[in-house]
């Protein structure tokens, strides 16, 4: 199968996006904590079953990776433009929660605030991945491995909160 530049050009596009917005909110969180996240993340007192902070970056760089992949697939799907519009308005929800997640989390130290934000955002994430369904199921499945990273991602900021209060 030959790809042509226009579509090239829209998935480096897709895949680029969530992953430049994952390095801002990182960069934003840096900047407003004075400090960096692995630290901070390193002082906090954890459950026994939170991970090394090394995780971290790989699992988001390779989900952020994914969410643009099924951007690009719900994107490209030619049939039925409303459904595909009211589903991308869902991603670039679910987006922007995420991008807030990190700085409400790290760069405001508002561990509970953060934890509120994740409940919406698991709502949201469901919502999409439903719509996705719907026009092209391939981008739903794509999905499933960020949505089980926000439910352990939950329960780990709960603790977290919950420890640190």
């Amino acid at each position: 199968m030959i790809i042509s530049i226009k579509e090239l050009k829209k998935f480096t596009f897709c895949v680029l996006i969530p992953l430049l917005l994952g390095y801002l909110s990182y960069l934003l969180s840096r900047l407003l904590s004075g400090v960096d996240m692995n630290t901070y993340y390193y002082e906090l007192i954890k459950p026994v079953f939170a991970p090394p902070a090394i995780i971290f970056p790989i699992v988001w760089n390779i989900l952020y990776v994914l969410m643009g992949i099924s951007c690009y697939l719900i994107l490209s799907h030619k049939r039925d433009e409303m459904k595909i519009r009211d589903s991308m308005f869902y991603y670039w929800l679910q987006l922007g929660l995420n991008f807030l997640w990190s700085i409400l989390f790290f760069g405001f130290q508002l561990r509970l605030t953060a934890l509120i934000d994740l409940i919406i955002l698991i709502v949201i994430v469901v919502i999409m991945i439903k719509k996705f369904k719907k026009i092209k199921p391939v981008a739903t499945y794509i999905n499933i491995p960020y949505l089980l990273w926000l439910l352990y991602a939950f329960i780990l900021n709960y603790f977290i909160w919950f420890i640190n209060k």
